[in-house]
């Protein structure tokens, strides 16, 4: 990717569609301003000081070539991707930068490269896609003199793809569109489509339980692990890829979600499915986020969900439309649709269905059924479209919002049913109390978009003039109010976006101070050193 932003270097760059910028300056004060990231030869860079002894152990487990320090390859790997990532580098601080980036090919050489490190000292931090969110990726050293991260790009080969029982088993670095291309030839499909598909890596799924965007029809990340390899400093872990297994706590679960703290994924064998012959997707409009919250979960508990199922709050629905808007005869026309149906001002929601026509047919039917039974307005194939078209379009608009001087950010939550709305309610307060206070008063977004017979996701993305000069101290203060209300109102800390750094003040809420120390020891066991990404997953003692 960029090392600023989102997408490739080179790509043409996004642009806010017509009438954004005057709809941000009316709703948040924006004024039209243009602060580019700073050039690449300027950002700040701290010498590497990686022992000449250590780097030749490196090259000798994975070729010297191999082994990179140049400013590209350091900048690329100095953070993820979240609001505060960003905000540094677009400023120019890449000062904790790893000192190199190491690209082993096989997990013998991965072996390697965490002997030679724990035996010297030296801090690893796992990269994939880089796509985190959370801080996951942040070259934390903890105390150690010299860190490295190791980038399993060339480790991209899918082993094994079993169309008997369903089941593929792939390298750690593959990408989301390989991962799909690889299958596709073999008439399969994983169907794992987080926003980030284009860049996240199987590896990177599993190690931080990742949701795909279809994940109540296909099943998250973690529904889908048969089995993994592990290699951590202390050894290697497996957990054989069996349908069931009753021998004692399962050693699968323990990795998936690990983040890079307890070792390395190196091998990973997922079910698939076969490829889907039809896809459809559609738009509906439901009175009230309520109303179409309690519909979901009639579909999810009659077992009628589609495998797409996404409902945006009322300020969401009006942000999407006001973005989008063209001022067409096509959009008045639809306006007055809802208006005449007492729609307007409503929700949208985005229902898709995949598999074999005739499945696909049934499916369809019974839910357009529940739909409209629960005060559903069906508004054709045309909203799923376009939403399948941009569905991966977010991140490149955030670079652009950025450019203009908006904080956006995004974090996510999940409950149950019964407690959906109040977590709703606190989320949000939260959030808007917390900028307000800091003069910057935001728009709260929300969606679900994952479904359970017990609960739903509750997705947020919430958008406020940047505090210029304080852009850190201001999302800070956002992220610990809405992170305070929903351990107060029955969340989870994270629902899709793992724990990384920045949720591990939390982490305790969630699973108490002795689950935490089940962890710790964990790690003690299979990282001595602590050498595996350091400052991740688990609280400082």
């Amino acid at each position: 990717m960029r090392w600023w932003g989102w997408g490739e270097e080179g790509a043409p760059e996004p642009h806010l569609p017509p009438g954004a910028a005057a709809f941000l300056r009316s709703e948040l004060g924006v004024e039209e301003r243009h602060q580019p990231h700073v050039p690449l030869e300027q950002v700040r860079l701290a010498d590497p000081v990686l022992p000449e002894a250590v780097l030749r152990r490196l090259a000798g487990a994975v070729g010297e070539e191999n082994v990179r320090q140049d400013r590209l390859d350091r900048v690329l790997h100095a953070a993820g991707r979240s609001y505060p990532d960003l905000v540094r580098l677009r400023a120019g601080d890449a000062s904790g930068a790893p000192d190199a980036v190491v690209l082993p090919a096989s997990e013998h050489a991965v072996a390697e490269v965490l002997a030679a490190c724990d035996s010297e000292g030296v801090a690893v931090v796992p990269f994939g896609g880089g796509t985190s969110v959370v801080g996951g990726v942040e070259p934390l050293r903890d105390g150690f003199a010299s860190l490295i991260a190791l980038d399993l790009r060339r480790m991209d080969r899918l082993l094994d793809a079993d169309r008997v029982s369903l089941s593929a088993t792939f390298e750690p670095g593959v990408t989301g569109p390989r991962a799909e291309a690889l299958l596709a030839s073999r008439g399969l499909t994983l169907g794992h489509f987080p926003q980030s598909f284009e860049y996240v890596t199987i590896g990177g799924s599993v190690a931080t339980r990742s949701a795909g965007q279809a994940s109540t029809g296909y099943g998250r990340i973690d529904e889908l692990v048969l089995g993994l390899r592990c290699v951590a400093p202390a050894g290697v872990v497996e957990a054989k890829p069996l349908p069931a297994s009753a021998a004692g706590p399962s050693l699968r679960e323990l990795l998936v979600g690990s983040e890079g703290a307890l070792g390395v994924i190196t091998q990973a064998t997922l079910s698939v499915r076969p490829l889907p012959t039809e896809r459809r997707y559609e738009g509906w409009s439901f009175r009230s986020f309520e109303a179409g919250v309690d519909v979901f979960r009639t579909l999810e508990q009659a077992h009628a969900s589609p495998d797409v199922a996404r409902l945006s709050d009322e300020e969401e629905t009006r942000l999407s439309f006001a973005m989008a808007s063209s001022g067409s005869a096509a959009e008045r026309a639809g306006k007055a649709y809802l208006r005449l149906r007492g729609h307007e001002g409503g929700c949208l929601a985005i229902i898709g269905f995949e598999g074999e026509p005739k499945e696909v047919g049934a499916r369809r039917s019974r839910v357009r059924r529940l739909l409209r039974d629960g005060g559903g307005l069906s508004l054709g194939e045309r909203p799923g479209s376009a939403w399948v078209r941009g569905r991966y379009a977010g991140p490149y608009l955030r670079d652009v919002l950025l450019d203009r001087g908006v904080f956006v950010e995004t974090l996510e939550t999940a409950t149950t049913w019964s407690h959906l709305s109040e977590l709703y309610s606190a989320v949000g307060s939260a959030l808007r109390e917390s900028l307000r206070a800091r003069g910057t008063p935001p728009l709260v977004l929300c969606h679900v978009s994952h479904l359970y017979p017990s609960g739903a996701s509750l997705y947020f993305t919430f958008l406020a003039r940047q505090e210029q000069g304080a852009e850190l101290e201001q999302w800070q203060a956002a992220k610990t109010a809405a992170s305070d209300a929903i351990v107060g109102h029955h969340g989870t800390i994270t629902h899709h976006h793992s724990i990384g750094r920045d949720h591990v003040p939390w982490l305790s809420a969630e699973v108490g101070q002795l689950g935490v120390e089940l962890l710790r020891a964990a790690k003690e066991r299979l990282d001595p050193r602590g050498i595996m990404n350091p400052g991740k997953l688990l609280p400082p003692d």
